[in-house]
């Protein structure tokens, strides 16, 4: 029978809540994706202000240290006047991110006013080969082990993860780096030691003078990742669900496989999205052990010789990178938790 609403005299009537429309999962991802879309913006130009600023305020002078010492205060009047150093600080930062905006990251005064851009570019895909691979293998290490430690907690496999994860934790990832090659480059001479060969040269070689940087890119990040891997599998041991799965017959790590590496993404796209600062961080480190031209390289010798565009430029496309990858792992929350699109609560 068809259900019949009760309306008091004069009530224009209201429509049930059964019969009320459910909120648009779509509405509310269009929403948290804006709002997302809008702190990225701000921190952005945050970002750009504050390597601005601090870059100018690095002491020294550039046209004194092209010139040298021996020039006269009217020649280094007069390059600073060329070069734009005297102008107000806005007005620069203005003329910068004007540029940068359309991918103009200025000339460098220091090499023979090149584009920045240019120098930048060509060391773009040696860290990003480095970082991409150093996180696909920590993350090879940490969820395999993260998971043992979690299912053999309370035996000797789990203490013995725990304990390999605090001693790789408290390598610094120079003297990991110089370790590898002394084994696999100097005794046993299975691997070269540094330099880099671009991958359209010789895909081979450039396999080869990648694998130590990458290993111990991904034993250091990966010893980090294990402890967070290990939290995120016991919060899921402790679920219903997976009793549930135990229960029906489920061996421990199919049932943890099947129903608990969904449940821990949340918690393990977070820690790889804040661990990706000290991947950078690592590379740049990894970069100087293993000779290989990056954007680490290239950033360290800019501030040697006190190429502030190169650094401002550099600082600014790591800056991008990072907060790029940080967004998609925003959006990755939306598609992995529907619970954080906002869609299911009324207006």
């Amino acid at each position: 029978m068809a259900q019949r609403t009760v309306r008091a005299p004069g009530d224009p009537g209201r429509t049930p809540e059964s019969a009320r429309p459910a909120p648009r999962a779509g509405k509310g991802l269009a929403r948290e994706a804006g709002k997302k879309l809008a702190i990225f913006a701000a921190t952005l130009f945050g970002a750009s202000v504050l390597i601005f600023v601090v870059t100018a305020a690095l002491p020294g002078d550039l046209a004194q240290v092209l010139l040298g010492t021996d020039a006269t205060p009217e020649a280094v009047a007069q390059l600073r006047a060329q070069l734009g150093l005297d102008r107000p600080l806005v007005v620069r930062y203005l003329d910068w991110i004007g540029g940068v905006l359309v991918g103009d990251f200025g000339m460098s005064p220091i090499q023979s006013n090149l584009p920045v851009i240019s120098l930048i570019a060509p060391r773009i895909a040696v860290t990003c080969w480095l970082v991409l691979f150093g996180i696909l293998g920590s993350v090879l290490i940490a969820l395999p082990a993260g998971m043992l430690a979690a299912l053999k907690r309370r035996h000797w496999q789990g203490f013995a993860v725990n304990a390999l994860a605090q001693i790789g934790m408290a390598i610094p990832v120079f003297w990991g780096g110089i370790l590898l090659v002394f084994v696999f480059a100097v005794w046993l001479r299975w691997l070269p030691a540094n330099g880099y060969i671009p991958l359209s040269q010789d895909p081979a070689g450039w396999a080869s003078h990648l694998v130590l940087p990458v290993v111990t890119l991904s034993l250091v990040q990966g010893a980090v990742l294990v402890r967070y891997v290990r939290s995120a599998f016991v919060e899921v041991l402790n679920e219903d669900y997976y009793r549930t799965a135990r229960a029906i017959g489920w061996l421990p790590n199919a049932a943890l496989f099947r129903h608990g590496v969904r449940n821990a993404a949340v918690s393990l796209v977070t820690v790889i999205g804040l661990q990706l600062s000290s991947v950078l961080v690592g590379a740049i480190v990894v970069e100087q052990v293993f000779t290989l031209p990056g954007l680490g390289t290239l950033l360290l010798n800019a501030v040697g010789q006190r190429d502030l565009l190169v650094v401002q430029g550099t600082v600014m496309f790591l800056v991008v990178a990072v907060l790029v990858i940080n967004a998609v792992v925003d959006f990755s929350y939306l598609l992995i938790d529907p619970r954080q699109r906002g869609g299911g609560e009324a207006e």
